[in-house]
């Protein structure tokens, strides 16, 4: 069902929607349209966002109260977020370029992170250290105070309430700056969030550029913890900002996640997840399937048959419910062209794709497939962040484990077989935060998810990530004795 999209969105601060002195188009990707312009943050809203969460965390408006009071509000989100669930899908899908179905998903998962970490707000319990008859020594885990959030463009309203249901949870004020290319979606999501009834100042809403606002969000001394999604070269120049202050930072960056893939593996299966896992959301996932290692017995057919499924993919507008949906921006459509072209010139061989969709007005890549893959070259070794798999043949376990920990990600990994113990023995030597057996994507809210090397450090997701959210603090006491 369509839905009218407003024709200007404001940011949200300290409780108010609020206009800027300038303003931004954001256009549908499936035609190239401007949908509606939103209000552009800058350096003045950036502070009175974070003086209004500063002042809402010191003077404890979400601490003060019980626990059961921040599940309450949660579940209260989470709830408002379900009403607004297909209004906020429609816009989404027309911003973003995703199907219809998978923006509601997105909605759907958003209020479910709430619904998860309402359950935790009130079991954040310090332990007692026994240090003898003569001392009383025991830990409690206090909020770190204002948390700043960088959120993506791929997955604006979904990465959002992933990190801000947990600082929530945990008693934190939050500043959020969403993606300049996908914010409506987000505005949807606050204007669920303003109705369940926080404290002013506990959550507040910027688009601004990332150059200006978010680089002067990460280096301010007011913001007590840094969340941030996105790019590697983005991570490293926050992470020198905040290394200002030590800030502390949770990082989630990018991945070259690879699928191993032996003769023993369900083939109904592994087609199924190389679909989700390089085509879902037109490979634009930090998380994708972008390697697909096949051992050399059953090369050829895998690739025939990987070949076959994505020629016929259908691709079309997110409200048609295509197989296949646009690229984010022209820009990102000309960066996945320019790293197909280099495989190609590096010897590659384009099986299916390997261009843009010329019939199509909007920014749409082929869905491609290349054989002949090396691992040294860059499709095989810079993230493409499109519909681009890399298949590459093994011979042996030992040489598929050192193709795979063969770049400097290490976000996920897969393994595909019916052997449990060759599964287990290859999960324990994959470089990556999670692996996958069988089912790409097969986790879920309540499994911990993140990255090593430069993928990042930290974990989203599950009970582990809300201790990021907070910092332990130890009370030693020592006891007069009579």
């Amino acid at each position: 069902m369509k839905h009218a999209i407003a024709s200007h969105w404001q940011n949200y601060i300290d409780g108010q929607w609020v206009d800027g002195e300038r303003q931004l188009t954001v256009s549908n990707p499936a035609t190239t349209q401007p949908l509606a312009s939103i209000a552009l943050a800058g350096i003045d809203e950036a502070e009175a966002a974070l003086d209004a969460a500063t002042h809402c965390a010191q003077n404890g408006w979400l601490t003060s109260t019980r626990p059961a009071q921040r599940v309450q509000w949660l579940l209260r989100i989470a709830a408002e977020i379900r009403a607004v669930t297909d209004e906020g899908a429609w816009v989404l899908c027309q911003e973003n370029g995703k199907t219809l179905r998978d923006a509601r998903d997105e909605f759907v998962e958003a209020a479910r992170y709430f619904e998860y970490y309402a359950g935790m707000a009130d079991k954040i319990e310090g332990i007692s250290v026994p240090l003898g008859n003569g001392y009383v020594d025991f830990t409690s885990y206090e909020p770190m105070g204002v948390s700043v959030q960088i959120v993506p463009w791929n997955f604006p309203v979904s990465i959002c309430a992933r990190s801000l249901a947990p600082a929530l949870a945990a008693g934190n004020a939050v500043v959020v700056k969403s993606p300049e290319l996908s914010p409506l979606g987000m505005c949807v999501l606050f204007r669920a969030i303003e109705r369940a009834g926080l404290p002013r100042g506990a959550v507040n809403l910027l688009c601004g550029l990332g150059s200006e606002v978010g680089a002067h969000l990460v280096s301010s001394p007011k913001a007590n913890q840094i969340v941030f999604t996105g790019s590697v070269p983005t991570g490293q120049s926050i992470l020198a900002a905040a290394a200002r202050w030590a800030t502390p930072s949770v990082m989630e960056l990018g991945g070259k996640s690879a699928a191993l893939v032996f003769p023993d593996a369900d083939r109904e299966q592994l087609l199924a997840s190389v679909k989700s896992g390089i085509f879902f959301n037109a490979g634009q996932v930090c998380s994708a399937m972008s390697r697909l290692l096949v051992h050399r017995d059953i090369h050829d057919e895998i690739v025939a048959a990987v070949a076959e499924m994505a020629q016929g993919l259908v691709s079309g507008p997110g409200e048609e419910d295509p197989d296949h949906t646009p690229l984010i921006s022209a820009e990102q459509l000309a960066r996945v062209q320019a790293i197909c072209n280099d495989a190609i010139a590096e010897g590659a061989e384009a099986v299916v794709g390997g261009d843009r969709q010329s019939d199509r007005a909007g920014h749409f890549m082929q869905p491609t497939v290349f054989a002949g893959v090396t691992p040294q070259m860059k499709v095989a070794q810079q993230e493409v962040f499109g519909p681009v798999l890399a298949v590459i043949p093994f011979d042996s376990e030992e040489e598929a484990i050192e193709i795979a920990n063969g770049t400097p990600f290490g976000l996920v990994s897969g393994v595909f077989t019916q052997d449990i113990n060759r599964a287990l023995r290859l999960t324990r030597r994959l470089r990556s935060g999670q692996v996958f057996v069988n089912e790409w994507y097969a986790g879920g809210i309540e499994t911990p998810f993140g990255g090593v090397g430069l993928s990042g450090f930290g974990r989203e997701k599950g009970q582990e990530a809300l201790y990021s959210y907070v910092r332990t603090k130890n009370v030693a006491i020592r006891i007069q004795q009579d």
